[in-house]
């Protein structure tokens, strides 16, 4: 309905009492104080001013307009330089999802890095497994998400999700200390046939059990945890063995377990996921770049 350059003029014409007083404050002419004045008269739909001789008056519909100008600016203006703030990274919050090896390792580094630079973004961080993770993202729930995928599984992502691939996450074969392929510097899936083997989240599971179909056998799961901490406590007491991504393996070892390399190297990849047109906001591409910048400084994951 309003104008806020209307709105703006209207304020400063009460201000100073008069049409020629307001276009010296503006740096107007005054026949461009009147024109928007008689605009903002129209959009009202009555008058706001009334001439007694040289004065001016409100009008009972200019006082009431009066009464809510000054309150329009100020949040307009609060309004400008919040945008402001978040355009140049003084503000902003961004929820990151990601599995618990991302977010024991490539997010606090990442926001270790952010909190230097722009200690004024915000970050909430939630933890999910993928697909749920994927599904968050486009449900709203979380503008990044980090989650990652197997290259022998054809898994779907949304449409609608943007991939920034960062990095790819060695898998290892974990086994208890004084294993007889523990002197070995690689091993290879098919030569653990026969053992038996905890399995880890729903993907990682499936991943595993696609391996060991390619190679003819079908493994003795004895054991399903998501828990790292827990896979590798159990393997430390020789239930069984594992496998396990290097991102884990690179904060949390147990001192009775030992970790080979597969031969032929297996790999998952690690990648953030965000919506399209949520890369075009600052500090959801800021966090982008930080984890990117993490991403590429890792090695021997």
């Amino acid at each position: 309905m309003f104008d806020s350059r209307h709105i703006r003029t209207f304020h400063e014409v009460v201000r100073t009492g008069s049409y020629s007083a307001a276009a010296r404050s503006l740096g107007y002419t005054q026949p461009a104080i009147t024109q928007q004045m008689k605009a903002l008269e129209r959009a009202v739909g009555t008058p706001l001013f009334l001439r007694a001789g040289r004065r001016m008056r409100l009008t009972e519909a200019g006082e009431a307009l009066s009464r809510h100008a000054g309150a329009i600016l100020g949040s307009m203006e609060a309004a400008r330089q919040q945008m402001a703030a978040l355009t140049r990274l003084r503000a902003g919050r961004v929820r990151v999802c990601a599995f618990p090896s991302a977010g024991a390792t490539l997010v606090p580094e990442a926001l270790a890095r952010l909190a230097a630079d722009h200690p004024g973004v915000r970050v909430e961080l939630q933890e999910s497994e993928p697909p749920e993770s994927l599904d968050r993202v486009v449900r709203g729930e979380c503008d990044i998400t980090l989650a990652f995928t197997y290259p022998g599984l054809r898994e779907q992502v949304p449409d609608e999700l943007v991939e920034i691939p960062l990095l790819e996450d060695q898998l290892t074969v974990l086994l208890p200390t004084g294993h007889p392929m523990a002197r070995r510097r690689a091993v290879r899936l098919a030569e653990l046939a026969d053992e038996r083997w905890i399995a880890g989240c729903l993907r990682c599971r499936t991943n595993f059990l696609h391996e060991c179909a390619e190679l003819g056998f079908a493994p003795d799961i004895v054991f399903t945890t998501d828990d790292n901490l827990v896979v590798q406590s159990l393997v430390a007491e020789g239930l069984g063995i594992a496998m396990m991504p290097g991102l884990v393996l690179s904060f949390l070892v147990h001192r009775k377990v030992t970790g080979r390399a597969l031969e032929p190297a297996a790999r998952r990849q690690v990648s953030a996921y965000v919506l399209r047109e949520h890369l075009r906001i600052p500090a959801t591409a800021l966090v982008l770049r930080e984890l990117e910048a993490v991403a590429a400084n890792r090695t021997g994951c």
